[in-house]
């Protein structure tokens, strides 16, 4: 199975989304979805509950729970092996509605201009 291929989401204005809510987060966490972030490249759509799951119109949730607290990494797959990570959030229940919006509305920004909205680390 070839890895898959992540990119991360610019808006463009600069900013990324993810990058910035992972900057608050605690050490550890970081190393836990620099762990997640390896599974998905190498397992991508052949990946499983409870590392991730679908949510609904083809944006998926990447997980990681430490304690009470739910982490969230919104994902889509934009090509047969390639992913968009969208953005990050907090669940209680489950994935706020609006986050999910949000990552829709990522995946239109970046599929019209996928050059202008790919996060290139410098």
């Amino acid at each position: 199975m070839p890895r898959t291929e992540t990119i991360i989401y610019k808006e463009l204005n600069g900013k990324v989304p993810l990058l910035e809510w992972m900057d608050d987060l605690p050490e550890k966490i970081k190393n836990k979805w620099t762990e997640r972030f390896e599974d998905l490249e190498e397992y991508g759509n052949d990946l499983r509950r409870p590392i991730c799951d679908i949510l609904r119109d083809k944006i998926h949730e990447l997980r990681v729970d430490r304690g009470k607290v739910h982490y969230r990494v919104l994902y889509t797959f934009v090509g047969q092996n390639i992913v968009l990570l969208t953005h990050g959030c907090y669940k209680i229940k489950k994935v706020p509605e609006v986050e999910i919006d949000r990552a829709i509305k990522h995946r239109e920004n970046f599929l019209s201009n996928p050059q202008a909205h790919t996060y290139i680390e410098e």
